[in-house]
């Protein structure tokens, strides 16, 4: 049985040790890098199941490293970070990273997150080819990670699929933040809401020069709602 392979992109010699170390006790494997050119390299040679991503890197930082890297892959990201403020978290995230954590922190942390994420990644990418939503000059397929308006293509993040996906599949339901947040970056994710009304900004801003009979509306105070006409 082929073990999970991990790529840890980080430039302290010390987090390749210990996590290594206890991830090859969880029957896992990993490959190293220590600056964000050698992580892209690294990551198109291994195609690596999961991947550590420190935030601030020699060559490249992190959050470009991520961004290029979801140009082609929805490989579940975790972000390492030895700042603690807020907008770095997020900026990470917004990059399309699936979680974040604040250094100096415990090896087995880093292994129980990693096993958190693999196993909610796998509870999503369960969905049937079936799962495809359809409202007048939309449709959705989270199978295919496709966004179709007017038979246009729209090009669209994990992240912003998801929570268009969710909307979609509720519609005149008004979602709060704290249940977007929640069921797109998983329970364990402990970050602010406003991450949210970042991912549905930018999302409105991709769907906008379209005409449409449905709109994604703000619920003042509360969340969201999808409305059909």
């Amino acid at each position: 049985m082929k073990k999970t392979l991990i790529l840890i992109c980080d430039d302290q010699e010390s987090i390749h040790e210990t996590v290594g170390e206890y991830l090859k006790l969880e029957g896992m494997d990993y490959v190293s890098a220590y600056d964000g050119i050698d992580g892209l390299k690294k990551f198109e040679e291994y195609n690596p199941d999961f991947i550590l991503l420190d935030l601030m890197m020699p060559k490249m930082f992190g959050t470009e490293v991520c961004k290029e890297i979801r140009k082609v892959s929805n490989v579940p990201i975790i972000m390492l970070t030895a700042k603690g403020e807020t907008i770095d978290r997020i900026t990470g995230l917004e990059m399309g990273a699936d979680d974040y954590i604040t250094k100096p922190f415990s090896p087995r942390e880093v292994v129980i997150r990693i096993k958190t994420v693999l196993r909610r990644v796998t509870s999503a990418s369960s969905y049937k080819k079936s799962d495809l939503i359809k409202h007048k000059n939309l449709e959705i397929n989270l199978e295919s990670h496709e966004v179709y308006i007017n038979n246009h293509p729209v090009n669209i993040t994990p992240k912003e699929i998801k929570i268009f996906y969710m909307l979609a599949s509720n519609p005149g339901k008004t979602l709060t933040r704290d249940y977007i947040l929640s069921e797109v970056w998983g329970y364990d994710y402990f970050g602010d809401t406003r991450v949210v009304d970042t991912q549905i900004k930018r999302l409105r801003k991709k769907i906008s020069s379209y005409d449409s009979e449905w709109e994604i509306k703000s619920i003042y105070g509360v969340g969201y709602r999808f409305e059909v006409s």
